[in-house]
Parts: C-alpha cells; sequence; structure tokens
C-alpha cells in the first residue's frame, strides 16, 4: 500500500543538472526508438535529512491535509493546485495529474508526497536524488489510519500521526455507535458528478457507507469497475431512499436542482426531502476531514429517522 523511496538529498545547482541529463537522455532515447531507460542515481537514506529541516512537496489533497494536522505544515514548501486545505497551505499550480519534475524540482525538495503514482514520477524523482514517499487510496478505515500513522514516522510526526489517527478512530466509532438504525435494506445513491457516475461498497467511500447499514444502489450495476456511471433511468428504478450529492462544489448540485431533473421528483429521496448536500472534497479525502464526512452521514441518517 506504501511505498518510500528515498534519495540522498542534493543542493539547488547539482540537482538541476541531473535534471537536465535526465531529460536529455528521454529525448535521445525516444528517438533512437528505445523503450526502456536505465539511471546511475544510486538512492541513499533519507534519514540522513534532520525532519525539522527537511523541505516537502505534497502533490496529494489529502496528504496536505495530514501533514498539516500532524504539525508538519512548517516543513511544506509547495502543493498541488487541488490542495486547497487548509486554508494557509502552500498551494501552488504543480499538477497532481501531469506532474513536471523540473517544476518540482524548483522547489528544492526532500520529500515529494504522491497520491497513486500512475505517471511514475517516483522513479523520475529518483533519477535525480529526490525522495519520494507513495500511497495509493486506501479501501478500508483501518488501511487510512496506517497511512497517516506511515506518513507521520517518515516526516519526524510519528507520535502526532498516531495521536491523530487514535483520535479520528475515537470520533468515528462513537458517531457511528450512536447513529439513528434505519429500517433493513434502506437504500442510496452517492452522486460523484453531473454525468450519474458513483461508487461500490468495495471503494473506501462505499465502505464508509457501509458503516452505516445502508444498501449501495451502484453495487446492483455487477460491472467490471467500482466507479460505475450510472443512468437517469436506472437511478429511478432503484428509487433510493437516500441521495447523497458529493457534486456541489464541482457540478452545483443542489436538492433543488435534483428535484428538477426529468423523472426525477417521484423518486422516494426528493418527495421526502432526503437529498443531502456533501462538501465534495471532504466527501473524497480521507485525512482528518473523515470525521466530517462521517457525521455528515449521522446527520442526515437523524434528519431521515425523525419522519
Amino acid at each position: 500500500m506504501k511505498q518510500t523511496i528515498n534519495a540522498r538529498p542534493l543542493g539547488r545547482v547539482r540537482r538541476r543538472s541531473v535534471i537536465g541529463l535526465v531529460l536529455s537522455g528521454a529525448v535521445l532515447m525516444v528517438a533512437c526508438g528505445g523503450d526502456d531507460a536505465t539511471s546511475d542515481s544510486t538512492p541513499a537514506d533519507t534519514s540522513a535529512v534532520e525532519s525539522d529541516s527537511m523541505r516537502i512537496v505534497s502533490l496529494s489533497p489529502t496528504h496536505t491535509e495530514i501533514l498539516y494536522a500532524i504539525g508538519a505544515g512548517d516543513l511544506v514548501v509547495a502543493v498541488d493546485s487541488m490542495s486547497n486545505y487548509p486554508a494557509d497551505a502552500a498551494i501552488t499550480d504543480l499538477s497532481a495529474y501531469e506532474p513536471n519534475v523540473e517544476a518540482i524540482a524548483e522547489f528544492d525538495p526532500d520529500l515529494v508526497v504522491i497520491g497513486d503514482d500512475f505517471t511514475g514520477l517516483a522513479e523520475q524523482l529518483t533519477a535525480i536524488g529526490v525522495g519520494s514517499w507513495v500511497s495509493a487510496a486506501p479501501t478500508t478505515l483501518d488501511e487510512a489510519y496506517a497511512q497517516i500513522t506511515e506518513l507521520g514516522e517518515t516526516v519526524g510526526r510519528a507520535e502526532e500521526a498516531s495521536a491523530l489517527a487514535d483520535s479520528m478512530k475515537s470520533d468515528i466509532d462513537e458517531i457511528v455507535a450512536g447513529a439513528v438504525q434505519l429500517p433493513d435494506g434502506t437504500s442510496y445513491f452517492l452522486e460523484l458528478d453531473d454525468t450519474l457516475y458513483s461508487v461500490t461498497s468495495n471503494t473506501f467511500v462505499g465502505s464508509i457507507f457501509s458503516l452505516f447499514g445502508l444498501r449501495n444502489i451502484a453495487d446492483a450495476t455487477e460491472g467490471d469497475t467500482d466507479y460505475p456511471q450510472l443512468s437517469a433511468e436506472f437511478i429511478v428504478s432503484q428509487d433510493p431512499t437516500l441521495i447523497f450529492l458529493a457534486d456541489t462544489k464541482c457540478c452545483g448540485a443542489t436538492a433543488e436542482s435534483v428535484a428538477a431533473r426529468p423523472g426525477w421528483d417521484v423518486l422516494g429521496a426528493v418527495m421526502n426531502g432526503h437529498v443531502f448536500e456533501l462538501d465534495d472534497d471532504v466527501a473524497s479525502r480521507w485525512g482528518p476531514r473523515l470525521v466530517e464526512f462521517v457525521a455528515a452521514i449521522a446527520d442526515a441518517l437523524k434528519v431521515a429517522g425523525s419522519e
């Protein structure tokens, strides 16, 4: 689940020189039709860098939130363009989806924190002597807690990270235990965007809803993806008891706009006022604000159970 790549810290001038060599080599390989590249860089232990002087670049909004929550914000010199929380995060125009090694290196980092490394960025960073910590999205709460503690250990904030994970676990357990219990079979639809993408219970987000014993209508698609795009006809046929909107920021979805969709006015969730607006970011990240997400679901169940 987690991969830590250690590399010897390089000075700014030296690092830029290495970048130039790597980029030139890549161009040469393409011109010659080669598809394999080798590197002479030799990774070394980043423990040689004092944690209090470590320079961190975060390319993951979730992990940015974690870094600041465990008291490592003063070590963060840059974060990607999507890392919009906390408000004082060192936001830049760096992209987590199309990362540019040279742009990242301009911040002279000792460590780059990466989410799911689908671009092979970690290997490119290793080639120029920059360490990286890679961790894909968790599938369970325990994996989320483990990520927090592992990241804390990596940046010299082990105790703070352990305390955060313990606090989150305690709060979430308390919220779930005190939540209103709706009848068996109570169903829900989680909307990720205005093209009706959703998630199954196999995903991390889906597992959070499962804590409350809710039935996910997306599970009925039985497709080959855990992020299915549903049709309006399918949603109407499933008639979910509850609808959760995780696209209020990206797409401007509201309870009113959902009720105005053709054919949706007959849904039980719409007629009973059980369409709940979520914060897109809170509903898609597994950092410290996960407690807020769990609480939002519990609040929705309280509303639904009071009628």
